[in-house]
């Protein structure tokens, strides 16, 4: 086969890799913010197919088919979000004449309405959330969230990825948290459907990985556990589910092949459930009919490469598997790793990959090398690290060891959460719910000192080995007083902080870092940290940081494109109103006002991009907000 892999990053660079392996050619298209991405050059043959707008790229059912032609495919593989759950193209795929490396439509369009997945599951005796679905009238909705009691969940029918999902609290929240929802999935999925259905209180989100053939056979490989979540996006997976009662895990698995054999499931996919941790109960919480982000970690405990079987069931092959072969070996841990800073609300974030540094032993899936740009267009993960082990035990170390060599300089992300993370209470006792991170204060901003005593450090003994030239460079660590030792340094914060320190040598040789040109990155209690090493004349008189400038300003917090503008010169608005709606990295954000006051100047439209820091809604100067 010669197999178009319609998707970017990891995924793309990931189906590349076992599409090679097996002898098949590949086919990457790219957007053109990916012209340089990794997975651009790693395919046999690459196609553009248009600009960053994702309508125009990778959503364009024409221009993927377009490249097919051109290219000589013989075969489609999808990889995950994008159109990967879209029936309408797995059919035109089809109708081009080629493979669509997926599962027949009809049960990608069975499961893509979680409506009728809900009706589906039902029907195949698999347990769901008690809600409702009948009507999608607002009065009809806001009486079933009054008949189910609240807190209640609004989440979208179609899609998934934590897209068009809100938490109800009161009668009175409801009116806002379904436009959110309607508008968040309108924008994702192009459909307004809604479910109102209970909310759990202590949910865990656990799901099945199965696989099916075109002859009838369906088995499962297993549980993963995915509570570890914010904003309905998961951050760390582990396989199998620990802690689940036997009755529960047999009843998930035994669930889970009932439903993928009632829709005549035939590739790999992933059946997802809420289970009540206080009970045990569990319910049908979604299908999805793709290949997951989390997938390497079913793959660790069984030995098997998902994308081929999905490879092998779409050419027709049978499985050669009965569920009596499946064992499940050790444990397997996931973190994501996103372009995002923890300490500043998860906010993304964007830049150039100065520094990597990725540790021996583990499984690295990345979209990402030095020098890679990561830009607002798309979503913020961009690696996934996995570890295993015998037991979860030894996997959780692995894990914290892994994350204290992991090196990541010019671009903020959550790695150094992660190692927070997996030293909390219920992620080392493995019962975390959907809820824990909601409930838990996260870390605030870390002091940079000690790391930047350690990147001087590092730098000075790299500079002493590689003996650049210049005047400074040549002078060497001294003092004219017994108590300054070393000679002091000044070190500019990725963040844009200007630290003096003296070189700690003893902790450089320690640690896990990387010297480039004046720029050093270590990695400092889990937490890449990046800094420029500052010329001796250049620390008197930096740019001093304006700020925003506008203390009642909306301002745009990172790099995104405004969807909404809800306001006008003259409008009065009160406290909390949400006057800008932008998108960054595939998600809404709304910008709300810190007090009461009358809109000024508003300085932007929907469709506009805007760049950090930039005021997007001025307030008459008499306002309080």
């Amino acid at each position: 086969m010669k197999i178009l892999i319609a998707n970017r990053g990891e995924i793309a660079r990931r189906i590349i890799r076992t599409a090679h392996r097996l002898g098949h050619q590949t086919v990457a298209v790219f957007a053109d913010p990916d012209a340089d991405a990794p997975f651009v050059g790693e395919a046999t043959v690459a196609h553009r197919i248009g600009p960053a707008e994702l309508s125009r790229s990778y959503l364009s059912i024409d221009r993927i088919l377009d490249a097919a032609a051109d290219a000589g495919a013989t075969a489609v593989h999808p990889g995950y979000g994008f159109l990967s759950e879209n029936a309408a193209f797995a059919r035109a795929v089809a109708a081009a004449g080629l493979t669509w490396i997926g599962p027949r439509p009809e049960a990608v369009e069975s499961m893509g309405s979680k409506i009728e997945a809900r009706r589906l599951a039902e029907h195949a005796g698999v347990p769901i959330i008690p809600g409702y679905d009948a009507s999608q009238g607002r009065s009809a909705l806001a009486a079933a969230a009054g008949r189910i009691g609240f807190p209640v969940l609004v989440k979208a029918a179609a899609g998934g990825g934590g897209k068009g999902i809100r938490i109800v609290h009161d009668p009175e929240g409801f009116d806002a948290a379904l436009d959110e929802a309607i508008g968040e999935a309108e924008r994702s999925f192009g459909d307004r459907a809604m479910i109102v259905e209970r909310f759990i209180q202590r949910p865990r989100h656990v799901e099945v990985q199965v696989v099916g053939d075109k002859h009838g056979n369906v088995v499962d490989l297993g549980t993963r556990e995915c509570s570890v979540q914010r904003r309905y996006q998961k951050l760390l997976e582990e396989a199998p589910a620990p802690n689940l009662p036997d009755a529960t895990r047999e009843g998930l698995r035994e669930s889970a092949r009932k439903l993928a054999g009632a829709i005549g499931y035939d590739s790999a996919g992933t059946v997802e459930f809420l289970v009540d941790d206080e009970t045990g109960d569990f319910f049908f919480l979604e299908m999805n009919t793709r290949l997951q982000v989390e997938h390497p970690v079913t793959e660790a405990v069984t030995g098997l490469d998902l994308v081929e079987l999905q490879i092998r069931s779409a050419a027709g092959e049978e499985l050669v598997l009965s569920q009596d072969d499946i064992a499940l070996a050790g444990h397997s841990i996931e973190a994501r790793i996103n372009a995002e800073d923890p300490s500043q609300g998860f906010m993304p974030q964007t830049g150039t990959v100065t520094h990597l540094v990725v540790p021996d032993q583990v499984r690295w899936e990345s979209a990402v090398e030095q020098g890679s740009v990561i830009s607002p267009h798309y979503d913020a993960m961009i690696a996934k690290l996995i570890v295993e082990g015998p037991d979860r035990p030894t996997a959780l170390r692995a894990l914290a060891d892994s994350l204290e060599h992991l090196v990541i300089g010019g671009v903020v992300t959550n790695a150094g959460f992660h190692r927070w993370l997996i030293d909390q209470a219920p992620v080392v006792g493995g019962r975390v719910t959907t809820r824990f991170l909601d409930d838990t204060d996260i870390p605030a901003a870390r002091d940079i000192t000690d790391a930047a005593s350690v990147a001087a450090g590092l730098w000075s003994s790299e500079r002493r080995t590689s003996a650049p030239t210049g005047p400074w460079h040549s002078l060497p660590d001294f003092s004219l007083t017994p108590d300054r030792p070393a000679r002091q340094l000044f070190l500019q914060h990725l963040g844009g902080e200007v630290v003096a320190v003296r070189p700690d040598h003893s902790q450089a040789r320690l640690a896990a870092g990387l010297v480039v040109g004046n720029q050093v990155a270590v990695n400092h209690d889990g937490t890449s940290e990046t800094f420029v090493v500052l010329e001796r004349s250049d620390h008197w008189g930096p740019a001093s940081d304006e700020g925003h400038g506008h203390a009642g300003a909306i301002v745009s917090p990172f790099p995104a494109v405004v969807t909404e503008v809800k306001c006008q010169p003259g409008d009065a608005v009160e406290a909390g109103a949400v006057l800008v709606v932008i998108e960054a990295m595939k998600m809404l954000h709304s910008l709300r006002t810190h007090g009461p006051g009358v809109v000024a100047d508003v300085r932007v439209s929907p469709g506009d991009q805007t760049e950090s820091n930039q005021v997007l809604v001025t307030f008459e100067e008499e306002s309080a907000t």
